[in-house]
């Protein structure tokens, strides 16, 4: 054999290697895989950070956050003026009309009176759509999106719950139930914020 085709082919499975070092792993958090980047309204939005909702000792949920680029405090991510996807996976089997007065909860604790008077509809339409849901089992996702031009989408099991929210507060206020002042979780928040150890 030439030498020279020994040498590619003895340096053929360390190209491959590094190949497929290049390529971003998924984001494990639990059991639950979260792909390394997402595609909305075209834009490549990598993930910014991921991690699990605990209440008392039980896992409920694993979260991600995606952005068009990094963000490491609360008003970085408002700040971004592209689309953003809070993707969740179940981990356990909940009440879903609990999750989502739960959520709304968490809407009104990190707002003030006034602001949170005007997404009234909003918060009562989103709590609608989880009560419809009946129960959410170990597995099953829901995604919460951001679309400039478009609004808030909130997408369950694969299916978009009927019209967007329109206003921009009504996302950055529902991204607060994590990343607020009073997060749900603190270990969450600095986990989607990239922080986590």
């Amino acid at each position: 054999m030439p030498s020279s085709l020994r040498r590619a082919l003895c340096a053929a499975p360390l190209l491959y290697g590094l190949g497929a070092a290049a390529q971003p792993a998924p984001a494990a958090t639990g059991d639950v895989k979260f792909p390394p980047a997402v595609e909305l309204q075209g834009v490549t939005l990598p993930l910014n950070g991921a991690g699990l909702r605990y209440k008392a000792v039980f896992k409920v949920y694993a979260a991600a956050l995606y952005l068009e680029r990094k963000a490491a405090t609360p008003a970085e991510v408002a700040a971004l003026p592209g689309p953003k996807r809070l993707a969740i996976t179940m981990v356990r089997e909940i009440d879903s009309a609990e999750l989502g007065k739960l959520f709304s909860r968490g809407m009104e604790d990190n707002m003030d009176k006034a602001q949170f008077s005007k997404l009234v509809p909003g918060i009562v339409r989103m709590g609608q759509i989880f009560a419809d849901h009946k129960r959410l089992a170990a597995g099953d996702r829901f995604t919460v999106d951001w679309l400039p031009g478009t609004g808030t989408v909130i997408t369950v099991k694969g299916q978009a719950q009927g019209e967007p929210f329109k206003e921009p507060e009504f996302f950055n206020a529902l991204l607060g139930i994590w990343l607020g002042a009073q997060p749900a979780d603190w270990k969450l928040k600095d986990a989607l914020l990239g922080k986590a150890g």
